[in-house]
């Protein structure tokens, strides 16, 4: 039977004598065995084959692979726990965890107390939850492959990386989908998520009860939902790609203190869903292609809404409201919006339309309450109540405003994106 071969490296740390470990684990040894054995800051080498996994690393540890070995958890429980601060895992395939909601059952599991854990160059295939990170600390998840149980129905999967009660994370450059939520955040703080691709999930990304976290150059598609935001606040939303997903691209749900700017949001049901939002500025996105650009509901005033682009959506804005809602700049100035279905004009050549654009009138209110209306889109008679409407203040319903429209847009890839999705 292969053994376990130590080399010992001598490391010298302040003139004294202290020695980390090198250990060799070949197929058909014990990598628990070697984790036992080994002390804190030795480095475990596990050469290429499969091992038997439910491992636990209770001290700081590297479990390193040399090409690629397998671990798998035999589709029982968490394939790795770790209870141990500065523990790393790099370049392992780790598989076949439990199936167990209510056990948390997760390819990986950082237990409370497993602070400044990295994991990197991994592939996370056939878990329940890939990742599980509970109330650890400065983590580091970077550049790894996830992917759930495929055969199980989205509901009775687990998320990608799940979050609960950490600060400082860092997720960057992983790759997550076929799970339920491919990250899945809750009560965790001061995080960066940047560099992610996830899809073929529920959500790309699901926000809850969490503060002062970036959310920066993600792409999130062909989910149900792209990017949700729930109870949070003190939010930076930035350069991120939502786009084909069936329901919205970016959810903001009782959300305050957020910038959400230069994000694309293309080719959805919803682009952005607003709902119960203060204190958020919109800025320089680029919104097209939606069946709705923007849904906006339940008191979502006092917000910023500048510099964004418009275009080619079903409808600009679906807005419900007792009076008008204005966005953009006041007028003449910039910071205006450009809608693409704007019928003003721009007599100076300033940039800047000279009338304000009305994104809803009487005839959208009609369609959201009875949408066998869009039948007569078309018809003589709905073009001359949207006349009239016009002509007639009396007949005009409350709406989104924007005071100084802007006559060209500032994405100059937008066609890209527009007949992309």
């Amino acid at each position: 039977m292969p053994t376990v071969r130590l080399f010992l490296l001598a490391c010298a740390m302040g003139g004294s004598g202290v020695h980390a470990a090198v250990i060799d684990v070949a197929p058909g040894a014990s990598i628990q065995q070697a984790i036992d054995a080994a002390r804190d800051g030795d480095e475990i080498r596990i050469a290429r084959g499969r091992y038997a996994g439910n491992l636990r690393i209770d001290r700081p540890l590297t479990l390193r692979g040399v090409g690629r070995p397998t671990i798998s958890g035999g589709l029982q429980g968490n394939t790795i726990t770790v209870t141990a601060p500065d523990v790393t895992l790099d370049g392992l395939i780790v598989r076949d965890s439990g199936a167990s909601l209510k056990g948390q059952d997760a390819g990986i599991y950082l237990r409370p107390g497993a602070h400044r854990a990295t994991v990197t160059g991994c592939t996370l295939a056939y878990n329940l939850f890939g990742l599980w990170i509970e109330k650890a600390n400065d983590v580091r998840v970077t550049h790894n492959v996830i992917t759930g149980k495929r055969d199980f129905q989205s509901s009775q999967r687990g998320n990608g990386i799940q979050l609960y009660n950490t600060r400082g994370a860092q997720i960057v450059g992983n790759q997550i989908s076929f799970v339920r939520d491919a990250l899945y955040i809750d009560v965790s703080h001061h995080a960066v998520f940047r560099g992610n691709r996830l899809h073929h999930s529920r959500y790309g990304s699901h926000y809850m009860n969490s503060y002062y976290n970036l959310w920066e150059d993600n792409d999130s598609y062909r989910n149900r939902g792209g990017l949700a935001l729930m109870e949070v606040r003190d939010q930076t939303v930035r350069n991120n790609r939502t786009w084909g997903n069936t329901d919205h691209g970016i959810m903001l749900r009782t959300v305050q203190d957020a910038l959400v700017e230069g994000n694309v949001v293309a080719g959805n049901a919803r682009g952005f869903f607003v709902y119960d939002a203060e204190y958020v500025t919109l800025r320089g996105n680029l919104v097209t292609g939606n069946a709705v650009g923007v849904h906006l509901s339940a008191g979502s005033t006092r917000n910023v809404v500048q510099r964004n682009d418009f275009i080619g959506n079903r409808e600009s804005v679906r807005y419900v409201g007792a009076r008008d809602e204005p966005w953009g700049a006041p007028a003449g100035q910039p910071g205006g919006n450009y809608w693409s279905n704007y019928l003003g004009w721009d007599r100076n050549g300033d940039g800047i339309g000279d009338i304000p654009h009305a994104a809803n009138d009487v005839v959208d209110r009609l369609t959201w309450r009875h949408p066998s209306v869009k039948l007569l889109f078309a018809s003589p008679a709905v073009q001359a109540l949207r006349v009239v409407a016009r002509q007639f203040p009396v007949m005009r319903a409350p709406s989104v405003v924007d005071a100084a429209p802007r006559m060209a847009p500032a994405h100059p890839d937008w066609r890209r994106w527009r007949e992309g999705t």
